[in-house]
């Protein structure tokens, strides 16, 4: 095959930190190419030197045989390669066509935007996408949001495709249908790098190519190796996904939801009628394809989004549509989809993130001032007990590798979760040691007396964790079932509409 790319020795520091170290890595035409590693172990820092966000303090990058030197994302288009980001770049009031078209290099000043919508609409029907182009980002599923990206990217002309984690947010079924339309690109020669921490997806891969802390640990492909010779190469040592989960007997009534019915952002029904109850020491979870109420069930429940009717209680007390606070206050912590948009502030340091939400504690807060001894108390403890990989407290949280993220929300929530924690899809886009230690945590407190109530696009991850399995399908339960009479099938069956006794009938 033709080699399109070459990286040679590319080293880029930041400050004290060397974010890759001598890298060297090659990439065909018509390849998928994948990226694996752990958070932080440099694999966004290459991708964004090859994309011209950063430029590299050493080592060289060829296109077709010939140096080039990127300085800019511009320049990285003219050269035919486009990036997809693992955090959405995308303008939530402006429409689908809207933040396709505005901002690539070969609009007019005033664009043409009846013969950008044919261009796009020949791409989604090329690609078999059905996305509403009029429909506002906001209005969009996370899922359909990473769509949008992928359109912007194609719409530039790219032929050499970056993605950082572009199945973090999609269901097992985009995710099928997202190698199926890389499988469409490669024959075309388009070629595809790939940055994943899922070993499933990577074994789909061509070749891969594997980091830790920053060097190339070695290139491989997945018909040689094993996904745990990858686990091994990518963490450096054994990792262990088995769980160990005890039998608990359930615990008090922690959270009761009654006949509960929440709109979505589009004003239509997203629950309709959802009644559900979580005891102590148990884990529930929720199965079901993106975009069937998980977003707007949680929001509900924290006190985000409006109540059109129905009851939540916690510990029996009545906290329908009350205020986050109130929530908090009695002992619900929550752990969102959405680290950035929900999870925390970006800008915010470390230490000031693990106190959001609790800033007016008097722990915490003198009159107008912050007791900063408990603070930096706080900040030291959550640091050392979730392994928190960072210089300080004083870090800048968006500075953070995905894991370390998710770890800082992690300590905030499960410190203040004395009844119920309620974790939408708390593992998403974690490599494998990170989600060993998420998994760790979440049993930790159920054996603790927590209830928890967790939703998860991976059926590997609700089949491992939950005591009770929920189907959602269009804002409704399809079905309860333990842990024991649960299948992947019959699961799968109910997510897709069918109820538990049919599809406990055609799965038998």
């Amino acid at each position: 095959m033709t080699q399109v790319l070459r990286v040679e020795e590319l080293t880029k520091r930041f400050a004290t930190v060397t974010a890759n170290d001598r890298v060297s890595f090659d990439l065909e035409a018509g390849e998928i190419h994948c990226l694996l590693g752990q958070n932080g172990a440099g694999k966004t820092t290459l991708c964004e030197c090859l994309y011209g966000f950063y430029l590299p303090d050493s080592g060289s990058i060829f296109l077709d045989g010939r140096e080039v030197t990127i300085r800019s994302p511009s320049d990285a288009i003219r050269l035919g390669i486009g990036m997809v980001h693992q955090h959405f770049v995308l303008v939530p009031p402006m429409t689908v066509l809207e933040n396709i078209v505005v901002g690539t290099e070969d609009l007019a000043p005033i664009p043409n935007m009846g013969i950008a919508e044919k261009r796009i609409r020949a791409l989604c029907e090329a690609y078999d996408l059905d996305i509403d182009l009029e429909a506002r980002i906001w209005q969009l599923s996370v899922g359909e949001q990473q769509w949008v990206e992928i359109l912007k990217a194609l719409y530039t002309g790219a032929r050499i495709l970056i993605l950082d984690e572009p199945t973090a947010v999609l269901t097992p079924q985009e995710s099928e249908k997202l190698f199926q339309i890389f499988r469409r690109m490669a024959a075309k020669g388009l070629s595809v790098v790939l940055i994943s921490h899922k070993l499933n997806e990577v074994m789909e891969s061509d070749r891969v190519t594997v980091l830790r802390q920053g060097r190339v640990i070695g290139t491989v492909r997945p018909q040689d190796v094993t996904k745990l010779d990858l686990s091994r190469m990518m963490v450096g040592r054994e990792v262990d996904l088995r769980i160990q989960k005890s039998t608990l007997g359930a615990g008090a009534l922690a959270l009761e939801v009654r006949d509960l019915c929440v709109l979505n952002d589009k004003g239509q029904r997203a629950l309709n009628g959802f009644s559900l109850t979580v005891h102590g020491r148990e884990i529930v979870g929720i199965a079901g394809v993106a975009g069937n109420g998980q977003k707007e069930l949680f929001e509900a429940l924290i006190g985000v989004r409006s109540i059109e009717s129905g009851e939540v209680r916690v510990a029996g007390k009545d906290l329908t549509n009350a205020r986050p606070k109130d929530v908090a206050d009695h002992g619900v912590g929550y752990i969102p989809d959405d680290r950035f948009g929900a999870g925390l502030i970006a800008d915010f340091s470390i230490a000031e993130n693990l106190i959001l939400g609790r800033q007016d504690d008097r722990r915490f807060n003198k009159g107008f001032l912050f007791r900063r001894h408990a603070v930096n108390e706080l900040a030291a403890s959550s640091m050392r007990d979730f392994e928190i990989v960072a210089p300080s407290d004083k870090t800048i949280t968006k500075t953070l590798s995905g894991g370390n993220i998710q770890k800082v929300i992690l300590a905030r929530e499960l410190s203040q979760s004395t009844v119920c924690l309620l974790a939408n899809q708390p593992t998403r886009g974690l490599d494998v040691g990170v989600i060993e230690y998420v998994h760790r945590q979440l049993l930790a407190k159920r054996e603790q007396g927590l209830a928890i109530l967790m939703a998860s696009e991976e059926l590997e991850e609700i089949f491992k964790l939950s005591d009770r399995i929920v189907t959602l399908f269009k804002g409704e339960i399809m079905g309860i079932l333990s842990g024991e009479e649960a299948s992947v099938e019959k699961v799968g069956l109910m997510m897709g509409g069918m109820s538990a006794a049919m599809a406990s009938e055609v799965a038998s």
